[in-house]
């Protein structure tokens, strides 16, 4: 886009959780998450993730707090990017080395 200005017909700012949701509705039905024999959608992807917020809210974790984790890369730990700020929280991943 050098040389555009910048638009709302060809541009926009996403965030982690914006960019789920344009996903979602733009690439429904195309795979975003493939992990040995298990594949998600965009569309299973964004329900994952909204169910997983829920879940961290009725738990009682709420705004502004820290929600840690330790796993490897697997399909739980790429939701995790997503549901924890979906509930206005902070996410850290923690890897062994």
């Amino acid at each position: 886009m050098e040389g555009q200005i910048r638009s709302s017909a060809n541009y926009v700012p996403l965030s982690p959780i914006s960019f789920l949701k344009r996903s979602a509705l733009v690439y429904r039905d195309r795979t975003s998450v493939v992990y040995g024999d298990v594949r998600y959608t965009w569309k299973d992807t964004l329900e994952r993730c909204t169910k997983l917020a829920s879940a961290l809210a009725q738990l009682g974790i709420s705004r502004g707090d820290v929600v840690a984790a330790l796993a490897p890369n697997i399909p739980a730990m790429y939701e995790l990017h997503f549901g924890v700020p979906m509930t206005t929280n902070f996410f850290i991943l923690l890897k062994e080395q």
